[in-house]
């Protein structure tokens, strides 16, 4: 079998080494050289390493997916050259999805992680347990998704980063040199990083804690490990024009029964909830994720104002419904019952 390399520093002969050592694998390494602008659309003189062998690991190629060329750079960089690489911004605005489809695109393995609250040191590096083998049980140690992913080659992409528990966060610390060893102390064994590991991160915040608000959950992160993140990318709301396309490009079912015109009066009056919270005239924001649910709710109940009743304005606070709904107004030119922005007044004509 031939075997070649990913683009990456393999003159450290431990590292050589360690492709050598799995090469009993019978995994297929082999790799083209593509052009990063005909692959993501955006403009640039990269070329990006594609493998060409695919296995379930690879997330599925979406062929709609609009690449935000700041943050594909980003993502390019941190496969093609080893770097860690943290994407910061609002919910919904494609922070997670934006790695796997370019890990879709470079038949890369990409993994990702929900670092919840029930998220554990046991379960990333992995733990003692009682297996059966030959009839009898014994105890046998089952790695974590850590030690698998460092020996196997393949990308972990960590969400919700900075809502991470602290004892979490210093297991991933020890990862994030570029060629960090793990030393599994269960097992007395050190683990050298496959060529092919990466290691990317979201997060709502910037390691500063919630300041908006908006973020209920999150926490500080240690500034000695923010400084282990090789780039920072941001990826917050578009530019109205390029988030239409992609409201366009997933939404191709609500186009088919409702006006198109609709996209773009959806995003404007997205944009004004945005501006509202920004004022401090609101708490709720909608996102991108928020326009592409309302659209299928749409579809759904077969009616746009119903649809954005049940998609955003109920999580909204009581309070500041009348302000939304004045937003619907200026932007879709309907007025919604009063009954859906009044609660009040709706249970009096209940009780009455």
């Amino acid at each position: 079998m031939k075997l070649m390399l990913p683009y990456l520093s393999f003159s450290n002969p431990s590292v050589v080494k360690l492709l050598k050592d799995n090469t009993n694998k019978n995994i297929n390494y082999s790799y083209k050289e593509v052009s990063a602008e005909t692959l993501f659309n955006i403009k640039t003189k990269l070329k990006v390493p594609v493998f060409e062998e695919k296995n379930d690991y690879v997330p599925e190629i979406d062929k709609d997916y609009i690449f935000d060329k700041d943050t594909t750079l980003s993502i390019i960089a941190g496969f093609k050259y080893n770097r860690r690489v943290m994407i910061q911004g609002y919910h919904g605005t494609g922070k997670s999805t934006h790695v796997e489809q370019v890990a879709a695109r470079l038949n890369w393995k990409c993994v990702r992680i929900n670092l919840d609250s029930h998220i554990s040191r046991i379960d990333l590096i992995g733990k003692e347990a009682i297996v059966l083998e030959n009839d009898k049980q014994i105890t046998k140690f089952k790695e974590g998704i850590i030690p698998w992913a460092l020996e196997n080659g393949t990308a972990l992409v960590f969400d919700e980063y900075d809502a991470g528990r602290p004892d979490v966060m210093f297991v991933i610390q020890r990862i994030l040199e570029v060629e960090g060893k793990l030393t599994l102390l269960e097992q007395n064994r050190v683990i050298k990083p496959h060529p092919s590991f990466r290691l990317f991160c979201t997060t709502n915040t910037i390691g500063l804690g919630d300041t908006s608000g908006l973020y209920h959950g999150t926490q500080q992160i240690n500034q000695g490990q923010m400084d282990r993140w090789n780039i920072v990318s941001t990826l917050n709301y578009l530019p109205v024009e390029q988030e239409v396309q992609i409201i366009k490009s997933k939404c191709k079912e609500f186009i088919s029964v409702f006006d198109k015109k609709y996209i773009s009066l959806m995003v404007e009056l997205a944009n004004l909830t945005r501006s509202g919270f920004k004022n401090g005239d609101i708490s709720t924001v909608m996102s991108p994720r928020t326009i592409i649910t309302w659209a299928e709710n749409a579809v759904i109940f077969n009616s746009v104002d119903y649809a954005f009743k049940v998609t955003f304005l109920n999580k909204c606070d009581e309070a500041e419904r009348n302000i939304i709904v004045e937003y619907y107004q200026r932007c879709m030119g309907n007025d919604l019952p009063k009954s859906w922005s009044n609660i009040i007044e709706k249970d009096n004509d209940t009780n009455g």
